[in-house]
């Protein structure tokens, strides 16, 4: 009976840290779109070129140059956030005030463009994805062990998101961006460059994409069509959120890797089904909820 006990033990905490590490991974990923939809208005769907981008750079500095991994993320960041500038000052900022239609056509189109140059640049396959030896280190929690990787990511993520609450909700960056957002001439009216804010909040979003996919390639390989594997459950963790909701993003991408993680655990077969019936019951309640007097 304690033998079966310790097993169950043992089967939860794997489920519940790397659940949160996989969810911390997707929030920063997506929470770089939650700004962008919700803050902007800005359909974004060629978003996960640059989580991709973000993961091959890493993987390709850490294994062709040699390079550290701390040093490799932020070259990483660093190479995303200069494409992003050079695409929103060509091709982004024409769309702010297109229809949304348009957005989603010429971004789906910049996707594809992404996985081309991507297929072109490092070929077809995947990329290696082991980790350092300080990282994939396992540490001894007394009921099992945990991969130090994971703990960090879960880490770092919790950094994460106090650092975007604190920027978007008690800042006056975040305050002119709302401003911008909700009466646009009124805000350009008080003296607020709104072109120049906008493009700084979608380097932002695009630097952090960078950063959950370079953090997170272990978890999420790097290989041309990452764009388009991941983004379905990138859109779910979006949809969950709330368009601009920054505080419940991590939680809601945590509660989207515990899901996934448990229901791969729990049943192989069928368990990546998992997160869209949770996604179909938080719809369904959040539209009760809604609905209530």
């Amino acid at each position: 009976m304690g033998g079966r006990l310790h097993d169950i033990a043992a089967s939860l905490i794997f489920i519940v840290l790397y659940g949160l590490s996989f969810g911390m991974v997707l929030f920063a990923i997506s929470i770089g779109l939650v700004i962008t939809m919700g803050l902007m208005r800005m359909v974004n769907m060629a978003h996960g070129f640059f989580a991709a981008l973000g993961a091959y750079v890493t993987v390709w500095l850490m294994f062709q140059e040699g390079a550290p991994m701390w040093l490799s993320v932020v070259a990483a960041c660093v190479v995303v956030t200069l494409l992003s500038v050079l695409i929103e000052r060509v091709l982004i900022r024409r769309l702010y005030t297109a229809a949304q239609l348009d957005q989603v056509l010429l971004t789906i189109g910049l996707a594809f463009l992404g996985v081309a140059f991507l297929n072109l640049l490092f070929g077809p396959d995947p990329q290696p994805s082991a980790l350092p030896a300080s990282l994939a280190a396992n540490v001894d929690l007394g009921i099992r062990t945990i991969q130090t990787y994971r703990l960090f990511v879960v880490a770092l993520g919790a950094c994460l998101m106090l650092g975007l609450w604190w920027l978007f909700d008690k800042t006056d960056f975040g305050a002119r961006i709302r401003a911008a957002v909700d009466n646009r001439r009124m805000a350009e009216a008080v003296g607020i460059d709104v072109d120049r804010l906008f493009a700084v909040t979608f380097v932002i979003g695009c630097c952090l994409a960078a950063l959950g996919g370079a953090v997170g390639y272990a978890m999420l390989p790097p290989e041309p069509m990452y764009p388009f594997k991941y983004l379905v459950i990138i859109l779910i963790v979006v949809a969950l959120t709330g368009f601009g909701n920054i505080k419940s993003g991590a939680f809601i991408a945590a509660a989207v890797g515990l899901v996934d993680t448990a229901g791969r655990f729990l049943a192989p077969t069928y368990g990546s089904f998992c997160v869209y019936f949770f996604l179909i019951g938080m719809m369904v309640w959040q539209n009760i909820r809604t609905a209530e007097p």
